[in-house]
């Protein structure tokens, strides 16, 4: 009795070369597959940010707060904090909870 693990049907071992190509041929179309839908995943440079106050960690705000209370990044003390913000592109900011723009300004090119 003849076991083997993989058994190659009669004619794909007859034209090996047949049936490699046609494997070759299927790797390469599922890999041209999923590289053409993960191109989509990524979102073009945006064309405008926002100031979106209420969303920064305390330490890793952009720039000073809006009530004057500083006037560099990274001083903000508490969590979400309503005078603290960060550089979102446009069109972010309302999608996250709690976040409120406060500015916009076009981005550079």
């Amino acid at each position: 009795m003849n076991l083997t693990l993989f058994q190659i049907p009669g004619e794909c071992y007859e034209k090996q070369e047949f049936c490699f190509n046609t494997a070759l041929a299927g790797v390469l179309a599922l890999g041209a597959s999923l590289a053409a839908t993960n191109a989509w995943a990524v979102p073009d440079q945006p064309t405008a940010w926002e100031k979106c106050s209420g969303i920064a960690k305390a330490g890793m705000n952009d720039c000073g707060a809006l009530d004057g209370k500083h006037a560099c990044a990274g001083q903000s003390t508490v969590d979400n904090a309503a005078n603290e913000w960060i550089y979102v592109p446009a069109g972010t900011c309302t999608k996250i909870t709690g976040g409120k723009v406060a500015a916009t300004k076009p981005a550079k090119k």
